[in-house]
């Protein structure tokens, strides 16, 4: 997979890139990551990449001739264009599995005010956020996003369980994990997970996984097929 990245502060991705799952996929050839840094791309003799909004109000818009050339000076391996923006659509873990089977993508960092609806019309196939919060840029968003999907390409991760063990995977929250001392202060690790019966962790852990989705997260729920004993368990937390 090919990932470009337009930001203007390149800088930032630094630690994220070089001190991650990330680094060592990129090392072993699995994933190509190329920032973009979009400052010499703006105008005149300052590089200006945003200017003061029509209709007036506060702040800075991004310029759409910048973004543009940004996107030109990478030719046809651009593939899916993501803008990330706080109007955009939430990104969930679905939207991870879709990407990661992209041969390439391209994420634009939004900055300052917003970005000129020109970019987003002309050259963006989704608009993409986090939560429903407000960033001073795209650029951790961006870093969000391009984790949870590099960490699905085949081969990132050594083994398929640590991708299918994880909250979201199956429209739930994660079970409870432990690990060493069996005991610790008054709290020991389940029975259950000690006696090597591993179809009845199974069933413990779906039901952990139901009773922590029911607690935290219950619009969830909505979106899972649910067996009868499924149904029999969260009956019990009502």
């Amino acid at each position: 997979m090919i990932v470009h990245i337009i930001t203007l502060f390149p800088s930032m991705f630094g630690g994220f890139l070089e001190n991650s799952i990330i680094s060592r996929a990129i090392e072993r050839g699995i994933v190509d990551i190329r920032l973009v840094d979009l400052r010499p791309f703006g105008l005149g003799p300052h590089r200006m990449v945003d200017d003061t909004p029509y209709g007036g109000g506060g702040g800075m818009v991004m310029r759409v001739e910048p973004i543009h050339n940004a996107l030109k000076s990478i030719g046809k391996d651009t593939g899916h264009v993501i803008l990330t923006t706080p109007r955009g659509k939430l990104f969930t873990q679905g939207d991870a599995f879709r990407l990661s089977r992209e041969g390439s993508i391209t994420v634009i960092c939004g900055h300052y005010e917003g970005v000129d609806e020109r970019v987003s019309e002309l050259f963006v196939d989704e608009e993409l956020s986090i939560g429903d919060y407000v960033l001073t840029g795209g650029e951790i968003p961006a870093m969000v996003m391009i984790d949870a999907i590099v960490r699905l390409v085949p081969g990132v991760l050594v083994k398929d369980t640590l991708v299918s063990g994880d909250s979201h995977y199956n429209g739930l929250l994660e079970h409870p994990q432990y690990t060493r001392p069996r005991q610790y202060m008054d709290r020991a690790v389940p029975e259950v997970l000690l006696g090597g019966n591993h179809k009845e962790i199974q069933k413990w852990r779906r039901i952990m996984s139901l009773k922590a989705t029911m607690r935290r997260r219950p619009d969830l729920l909505d979106k899972v097929s649910l067996s009868k004993e499924d149904i029999m368990v969260l009956g019990e937390e009502d």
